[in-house]
């Protein structure tokens, strides 16, 4: 079968990555993890303390970053590197999830990071979510998906993920957390999240994992 690009936008904690992974997995795909890419610039800007209101340190900033993604062997994962640095953990932090949409918005960062995703994906053969995949960077997939779940739902599944890592995180930090992504994405001018036309929506607010990657199977007739 020839190999195409798929794309999976969505709202935050909506199990995106999850069935992206899925899919690359089970088609022998690549995964691209466009948030990861949005996060390691956060942590390079809160690092190095970059003001990223001032378009002149952002242009600088952006010449000195290097993102790449890694298969890990022993999981089977794709891991992204900040240069050099494999900062796959350190990006799930609270601190950078409070501070990626705003960085998100900034033009020239989407702007890099855009160019960045669209090289990964001229070989086709790949699954890449995020926000506006389907109608920024890959307008001409042959498949997108678009999902969505209810805002409780949402939030149980990150409160999950995150109190693995910080047990002293309470659900009213990550449901404010939450929101608070949902509208800056939705609401910024650069890309904002929103679906494609031709995307097809997968609300998966009361099924398994394993109900939605035969939902994306069946639409590719896999």
């Amino acid at each position: 079968m020839e190999k195409i690009v798929i794309t999976i936008d969505g709202w935050s904690s909506c199990g995106k990555s999850t069935l992206a992974k899925q899919l690359a997995k089970e088609l022998g795909y690549v995964y691209i993890d466009s948030g990861a890419m949005y996060r390691s610039i956060t942590l390079y800007f809160l690092r190095y303390h970059i003001d990223w209101t001032n378009k002149a340190a952002v242009a600088k900033a952006l010449k000195n970053i290097v993102l790449e993604f890694h298969h890990n062997e022993k999981t089977g994962e794709s891991e992204i590197f900040l240069n050099g640095e494999n900062v796959e953990y350190l990006i799930r932090d609270l601190v950078i999830a409070e501070k990626v949409s705003d960085i998100a918005t900034i033009k020239e960062v989407r702007g890099f990071a855009v160019t960045e995703q669209q090289k990964m994906g001229k070989k086709k053969g790949i699954v890449m979510d995020g926000r506006d995949i389907g109608t920024t960077v890959f307008p001409d997939a042959a498949l997108k998906i678009f999902m969505t779940a209810d805002i409780a739902v949402r939030v149980e599944r990150r409160f999950k993920e995150m109190f693995e890592k910080n047990p002293n995180i309470t659900i009213e930090e990550v449901k404010n957390n939450l929101e608070m992504r949902d509208y800056i994405d939705s609401n910024r001018e650069v890309s904002p999240l929103r679906k494609a036309a031709d995307a097809i929506v997968l609300d998966n607010t009361h099924i398994s994992m394993e109900q939605q990657l035969k939902f994306a199977l069946n639409l590719l007739n896999y």
